[in-house]
């Protein structure tokens, strides 16, 4: 019978002939390096990081708001996880390829809307409204929220931090990464004497989030920074009038 023809498309066991230079230059068993050099590898490692801190912060912020971890537990990790941001964003080079944070979760899909407001607010949620989850011996019992039972050096300790942030404005400390971490403490420590929400106390928070907006090396305005200080000095009154 009639011997069976190969078609004239279907490849047969010797007509493909590889292209010499091209198999000499493909390695199958070779790494292949996705940066070019340790500068690179280094900023590919830091945006990653920043993705992990973001994607992570999002599910502490809801474990928080389902009561899944203490109050104690949450300010303890929101506040590191923060802090690591802040340094990974520290570096020029990541911080030009992050651009901001909008634009990063764009690029790499991102979604992260509780996230994405602690970010922008700069301090976790039992910072920003007045904890009630005090430590022990901080306050007697029964007291209620009101500081007469509280220890003298926690109120010592926040009365000092509203006397140093005063005194950085009147010796012109301005720059953002010199005030913020000040006012930090202000709010901290004045959270540990009571969670009384008193005068003024939320100007202390919309300044912290004004300053955690702004760039590490930017500066207030003198008018900025009069209405800063200000501020602070009528929320450090109200404070005084809690002890009253």
């Amino acid at each position: 019978m009639y011997a069976q023809r190969p078609l004239a498309y279907a490849p047969t066991p010797y007509s493909y002939t590889p292209n010499a230079a091209r198999s000499a230059s493909i390695n199958l068993d070779e790494e292949v390096k996705l940066t070019s050099s340790s500068a690179e590898r280094d900023l590919y490692e830091s945006l990653a990081e920043i993705y992990s801190i973001i994607v992570t912060l999002d599910g502490l912020e809801k474990a928080y708001i389902r009561d899944v971890v203490t109050e104690a537990e949450y300010t303890e990790t929101c506040t590191r996880l923060l802090k690591q941001y802040k340094s990974s964003l520290g570096d020029d080079t990541v911080a030009r390829e992050f651009v901001d944070l909008e634009t990063f979760k764009r690029m790499w899909g991102l979604e992260c809307p509780r996230a994405t407001e602690r970010l922008r607010i700069g301090l976790p949620a039992t910072v920003e409204q007045a904890s009630h989850s005090v430590p022990a011996g901080s306050k007697a019992s029964g007291s209620s929220g009101t500081p007469g039972g509280a220890s003298g050096t926690l109120i010592l300790t926040a009365t000092e931090n509203f006397i140093t942030f005063l005194d950085a404005l009147r010796i012109n400390m301005v720059s953002k990464d010199a005030l913020h971490p000040l006012l930090s403490e202000v709010i901290q420590s004045v959270n540990k004497v009571t969670d009384v929400d008193f005068e003024n106390r939320g100007k202390i928070i919309q300044w912290l989030i004004t300053l955690n907006q702004m760039r590490a090396t930017e500066e207030l305005g003198d008018e900025q920074a009069r209405e800063l200080a200000f501020d602070i000095e009528q929320a450090y009154q109200g404070f005084k009038s809690t002890l009253e």
